[in-house]
């Protein structure tokens, strides 16, 4: 009852209704920034060293397209549920947030266990972290970002125990807003990754 009251009350736009919650959004964007830096210069490091197989196998002879299409398609997918919830939340409707939410984090594990297995079937080809310039640039990049999927992932969970407690309030309004943003920046992260890493080693180019 008192979240139905908690929702009855908020505004059209419950994560910038306070100050605190619009500073968290300012936060954030700056948050995002630094780690666009960070990112572009993992991309730099890997552009610069994707030619150093050192003897071992390349990205042409490596990578397969289906594989890492159905990676993409899921969290491509994915970044659309958290559009969805991010609506719900303007309607205030915390059930249909936490439907498009549950399904985000299915679509990222399934994201994750493809990435896993893909992981593995380098490693057995001979594609290591530690064989190449090549190998220790690819498992960074890729791995870092990975990495940031699993935050996501783990942060959406925490976040929708903590709804079913707290409900849905100017002060939760936020974190959901920032979960999905944090969310659809790692998605378009992987759009660069897919085009740089994985197409253009498909294509086996040279750069510069």
């Amino acid at each position: 009852m008192a979240i139905h009251h908690a929702n009855a009350v908020l505004p059209d736009e419950p994560e910038k209704a306070t100050l605190e919650g619009k500073n968290k959004i300012l936060g954030f964007w700056l948050f995002l920034g630094g780690e666009t830096v960070l990112f572009g210069s993992l991309f730099a490091t890997f552009l610069a060293l994707r030619d150093q197989a050192n003897g071992g196998p390349t990205g042409k002879e490596l990578f397969g397209l289906p594989l890492v299409a159905a990676a993409t398609l899921l969290l491509l997918t994915s970044s659309m549920t958290a559009v969805m919830a991010t609506l719900a939340l303007h309607k205030k409707n915390l059930k249909q947030i936490q439907v498009w939410l549950t399904i985000t984090v299915l679509l990222g594990l399934g994201f994750l266990g493809l990435e896993i297995y893909e992981f593995m079937h380098y490693v057995h080809e001979g594609h290591k972290i530690s064989s190449s310039a090549f190998g220790s640039a690819f498992y960074t990049l890729v791995g870092f970002h990975g990495g940031h999927v699993a935050f996501g992932i783990l942060w959406i969970i925490l976040l929708q125990v903590s709804a079913t407690k707290k409900g849905l309030t100017v002060v939760t309004a936020p974190k959901f807003y920032l979960a999905s943003l944090y969310w659809h920046f790692i998605d378009v992260v992987w759009v660069f990754i897919f085009t740089v890493v994985y197409l253009m080693g498909m294509i086996g180019g040279k750069v510069g």
